[in-house]
This record gives C-alpha cells, structure tokens and sequence, in this order.
C-alpha cells in the first residue's frame, strides 16, 4: 500500500487577505450605493476626484467577479469624468485643478482603456506644465520651483500636490512610453530639489526654518516655510518647523517615483524617522487629523520601499502591514463606510475617506 500524506498548509497571510476582501466587499457595497444615478458622479461633481478615487477603490479590487458587479457605475463614472475635460487638459471643476486632475488621470490610467488615450496624454502635459518655475525661467532661483500647488488659486507648490502629480506622472511615463515623454517632460531633477527643500535634513536642506532638533530630523513638512505640525523653538533660541507623518510618506514617495537611489542620505533620513516615529493609532504630530491620508500614503510608500518590518522607536519590529489594516477593519461601520472624527481636509466625508481606507486595503492585500 502507497501512503499519500499531502499537508495542505495554509499561507500565513491567507486568514488576513480574505477579511481584507470581505470588507472591501462591504466597501463597495456601500460606495456604489452613493452614487449620483443621473451623472454618475460621487461626492461633488465639482471635484472629480472623489469619482475617479471611487473608480480607483473599484477596479483595484482584488475580485474580477466582484468588481464586474459594478460595471455600469464604473461605465457611469468614466463618462462622468470625460465631461470634465478642459480645455486645457486638464480634468477638474471647481478649482484645484492640479489635484483633481493628478487623480482622475490615476483612474484613466487604471483602467486604461484605449478611446481615452487622448485624455490620458493631455492630462499628462496638463500637469507637466503645472510644474512651478518662478523668476528667472529656466533657472532654479526660487524654494517653490520644480513644485505643483492647487493651480491658480494658491500659486506656490506644496509637497502634496507635488506628490500626486509626480504619481501619476510616474505611472503615465510607463503607460504611454518615452516618445510621449521626450514631448512634454517633466523637469525630474528640480522636483527633487524642491522635495528636498520640504525636508527636516540640515545637510541637504539649508532653507532657515530646517529644524535641528533630532526629533524632526528627516521628517517633512507640508511646503518650505510652513508645518501643519506647528513650530518648535530650538535650543539656541531660533525657530524650525516640525516634522509630521502623512508629509513624510508623501516625501518619500515622491522620492520613489523620481526613481532617486535608495542610498540617497536623502531617502535613509525619511525612511529613519518614519521609523522612529511609527504609529498607527494617529498621524505622527498631528494626532487625528488627516488620518485616512496618512494610511494611504503609508500604505504606497512602504509597499513600493518593500518594506514588510519596522524596527520602531524602541527597536521592536512591527508588522505594519497587520497593524493597519486591523486597524481599518476595527473603524469600518457595519454599513462599510469610514469616516474620520476629525474633520480636518474633509475627512469626515465618508466618500472620500472610505477610499483612502480601501485603497490602502488593496495596497496591502496585493502585498502580502
């Protein structure tokens, strides 16, 4: 008698991807009941946006049979942001142009379907041209070149619009292929020197509010010259801004998607005081307020770094990966939607932030 002994052992990860499905389920469920059923929007028709981030929560997840569920509202969708085309090439409403159309050509992109090739390559010089190049043209002579900000509503870059745009900038050039590029390019080398000019890292930032304090060290902030975290007051007397969580993801991916080695000092500093100031429970430094942005932004970075430990403050290795999206699973509602008590950058619409939530989920599942 042959004996045949199969051990069928399950994946570690496996108990953990299939609750992160079940609530991506009970995500979807409830997004596509929140749809405009006359024009296919969500949220504001002023702000695609939030369409094309709904767009992006559904076509990411990991079930074909579960997305194709929804196939007439993602159909609805995309025809709802084509009629927000401008004519500049840009896809946006009312206001914030750059950020509306960063995201939206991340959705077009996503789905990549071949009728709106014209859309994705307009989109794509729309925000090239968003690249700030203040005083002299061509000449790095202001701390905001290289940047992208709102559009012409707040004229200076910031490192959040910097970083969405640079995203979508990434994944277009991989999309659309070089010829297409060497068209319209993006000046790749003052972006990093305006990113660099965000972050807390004396040696290669000597902008005079750069912080010395060992705790901001690495960190970034929000644009030069202001912190959403607030100001420090350091030994000697003078003044520096703090170091917060969601800008120093943003800063390291928008080294990421500038492709800058990993070695960079750069790059090592970031990914140091991310480490050193890990948390889940909160935004570092700024407690509730932008929370689902800053998992978001956790999630791509250190997905993309391939980070699957973090050694934190107190040298213990954590597995982040667990951590958040128990953490996600704890504060979606029985109805499938989060929402963030603080209303901070309109996190307490529902919309918005059950994206950021899933889109993080997703990042995670295809990780693990």
């Amino acid at each position: 008698m042959i004996s045949l002994n199969f051990h069928l052992q399950a994946s570690p990860n496996t108990s953990l991807k299939l609750e992160i499905e079940r609530s991506l389920d009970k995500g979807l469920s409830w997004l596509h009941g929140e749809q405009n059923a006359t024009d296919g929007y969500w949220g504001s028709s002023q702000y695609p946006a939030l369409t094309a981030l709904v767009l992006r929560a559904t076509l990411g997840h990991p079930s074909v049979t579960e997305t194709k569920k929804y196939r007439e509202q993602i159909t609805s969708g995309f025809k709802f942001l084509r009629t927000k085309v401008q004519s500049d090439g840009g896809i946006y409403g009312k206001g914030l142009a750059s950020y509306n159309t960063s995201i939206s050509l991340m959705a077009f992109l996503q789905q990549n379907d071949p009728i709106d090739k014209s859309i994705i390559q307009s989109a794509r010089r729309f925000l090239v041209n968003q690249q700030s190049d203040f005083d002299e043209k061509g000449k790095r002579d202001n701390v905001f070149d290289g940047g992208v900000g709102y559009g012409s509503t707040w004229a200076h870059s910031d490192l959040s619009n910097t970083h969405l745009a640079l995203e979508a900038l990434y994944y277009a050039k991989k999309t659309i292929g070089s010829k297409e590029e060497d068209i319209t390019k993006l000046d790749w080398q003052a972006a990093i020197d305006f990113v660099s000019k965000c972050q807390n890292l004396p040696e290669t930032n000597d902008e005079e509010w750069v912080s010395q304090h060992p705790e901001d060290r690495g960190g970034f902030v929000y644009f030069p010259g202001n912190s959403m975290a607030g100001e420090r007051e350091d030994a000697n007397g003078t003044v520096s801004l703090r170091s917060y969580g969601s800008m120093s993801y943003a800063g390291l991916l928008s080294f990421i998607y500038a492709e800058m080695d990993a070695s960079d000092p750069r790059v090592l500093a970031v990914r140091e005081w991310l480490a050193k100031n890990y948390q889940i429970a909160e935004n570092p430094g700024m407690g509730q307020q932008g929370l689902f942005y800053y998992y978001h932004t956790m999630s791509k970075a250190l997905s993309l770094a391939g980070v699957e430990q973090i050694k934190d403050s107190s040298g213990k290795s954590r597995d982040w990966r667990k951590e958040l999206t128990l953490a996600l699973l704890d504060t979606q509602s029985n109805d499938g939607y989060w929402v963030n008590e603080s209303g901070r950058w309109w996190e307490k619409d529902p919309v918005l932030v059950s994206c950021y939530a899933m889109l993080a989920l997703e990042r995670i599942y295809y990780a693990l």
